[in-house]
């Protein structure tokens, strides 16, 4: 199909147009009117998407259904996916939908709030599809403009602060970035993406201030892109934006953080990082591999100190992004392969366990952990989806969980054994707390009085839930579905990595 991933890209921005131009008036039927027309806009994305999966060839490890047209001041609108973007971009338009579906007891300004979905869906689309700096930099940021109106105006007590805080951390690690592409624009005279991946950025040391760079403009580079995608994971000791972020934001805009937004900092690295910094990457990846090390550990052990739901639930994304960190930096295929893989498998398990906390939420108005306990007498089913997605993030062996965590500490452990050591102890916590909180909210007895008329999951709610768990099943039992299509891609990436390493090593051995 002829542009296809332009069709996937502004379908959802078309869609948000047209409800902001043409629908009038409020009540209940416009707000009705509203949440089907956003619906249907994103089942839409997914179903014409779905072309993009059955078109692509694993095999090809280049850029494919590419588009490129003239743009704006010399530069270009240019967009392609290979196989290490591709199923970014599912994971986008398969989790839209289902994230719309559960906005559906939102009940302020919905028009607007069915806007910022789509549009938010647009801008994450055209982050995994761009093929040119500029491009990729204005989907990257416009991204927190919905994001910072979501959590500020539909968010909880605090989302004034919550969303000013998002958003600067995540403004301020981006203006490096920005910076770090104008020094590329002036080196390789070239905004296009695939041609700066061919291009050799100077790797030769200097001083600045009396301080030594080893690695010269590469680790510059490195350290510019390093600002703003540690930020966007979020990585530590850069991660405090995201516990408030979530705490605060409305179940729909937790979703949607936890299970796209904080992907796009472990592509940045897939995509910029390693292929374009090759010598930045080797000279700083034993300092990346321990903070993310130390960032499993140190956020496992704060997330069993948490009373809220949410928090607890956001400290383990940080923990979970930590593995994507290590097997990323390990630069090997079972680590790489790993790594994406425990990013799209989040995705699922992440969404889910917000969703779960929304399901409560909605009933009970509080994610205290106190505030629960015996839910499993009135709550049968969502004890058993509960349970389930608990131990996926666990990383029960059968679930997707499992495979990705898997994965990445047998590419750590041939990158660094001290490293594999400690973040392995992360299985262990992440299975204290995600237990300790299943126990608190849903076994025991049922003492309080509040609980003693709580409803289980209606209709709706089980047919969101159900989708999720077919894929985190699915992938658990057969992770090929991934693997295949990453694979090739992945291979090509570590392969050109390796081929700049005797330049590196000889760079790195005069210093």
């Amino acid at each position: 199909m002829e542009n296809l991933l332009s069709i996937i890209t502004f379908v959802p921005l078309v869609a948000a147009a047209i409800l902001a131009l043409v629908q009038r008036g409020g009540g209940a039927a416009a707000d009705r009117n509203a949440k089907w027309f956003a619906l249907t806009a994103t089942t839409a994305t997914f179903l014409v998407s779905l072309f993009l999966l059955t078109g692509f060839d694993p095999a090809n490890t280049g850029f494919q259904f590419v588009e490129e047209r003239a743009w704006i001041m010399g530069f270009t609108y240019k967009v392609g996916v290979d196989g290490i973007s591709v199923l970014f971009v599912m994971l986008t338009t398969f989790l839209m939908p289902l994230t719309i579906a559960a906005c559906w007891n939102v009940e302020t300004r919905v028009k607007e709030y069915m806007i910022a979905f789509l549009v938010l869906e647009g801008l994450m689309i055209g982050v995994f599809v761009a093929l040119d700096l500029v491009l990729f930099y204005l989907f990257f940021e416009a991204g927190l403009i919905p994001m910072f109106l979501i959590i500020g105006i539909w968010g909880g007590k605090d989302r004034i602060y919550a969303a000013f805080k998002f958003f600067l951390y995540t403004f301020l690690g981006s203006v490096l970035m920005l910076v770090a592409m104008i020094a590329m624009y002036q080196d390789a005279g070239t905004t296009d993406m695939v041609k700066l991946l061919a291009h050799e950025f100077a790797s030769d040391s200097f001083s600045v201030l009396g301080v030594h760079v080893v690695g010269g403009l590469q680790t510059l580079l490195f350290l510019a892109f390093f600002a703003s995608f540690a930020v966007k994971m979020p990585m530590w000791p850069v991660h405090t934006w995201l516990p408030d972020a979530h705490v605060q934001a409305p179940t729909a805009g937790s979703v949607v953080l936890a299970a796209v937004l904080l992907k796009m900092g472990g592509y940045g690295f897939l995509r910029f990082s390693l292929p374009m910094f090759p010598v930045g990457s080797e000279v700083l990846g034993g300092v990346v591999l321990w903070m993310s090390a130390i960032a499993i550990v140190y956020t496992s052990l704060v997330a069993l100190a948490q009373s809220d739901m949410k928090k607890l639930i956001a400290y383990s994304s940080v923990a979970h992004m930590g593995y994507v960190t290590m097997g990323i930096f390990s630069v090997n295929q079972q680590g790489i392969d790993g790594a994406i893989f425990q990013m799209l498998s989040h995705g699922f398990i992440s969404g889910a366990l917000f969703l779960c906390v929304g399901v409560i939420y909605d009933r009970m108005h509080t994610r205290e952990i106190d505030a629960y306990g015996g839910l499993v007498t009135r709550m049968p089913a969502y004890a058993l989806i509960f349970m389930f997605f608990t131990m996926a993030n666990v990383g029960l062996p059968g679930t997707s969980g499992f495979v990705g965590e898997f994965l990445t500490l047998m590419g750590v452990f041939q990158a660094n054994t001290w490293v594999a050591a400690v973040a392995a102890t992360g299985v262990i916590l992440s299975a204290a707390y995600a237990l300790w909180l299943y126990r608190r909210v849903v076994f025991g007895d049922l003492i309080k009085e509040s609980l003693k008329a709580i409803t289980d999951m209606d209709r709706r709610e089980k047919a969101i839930f159900a989708p999720l768990v077919v894929m985190t099943l699915l992938l658990g039992v057969y992770p090929s579905l991934v693997t295949d299509i990453i694979g090739p891609s992945v291979g090509q990436l570590i392969q050109d990595y390796h081929a700049s390493l005797p330049a590196t090593e000889v760079a790195l051995a005069g210093q």
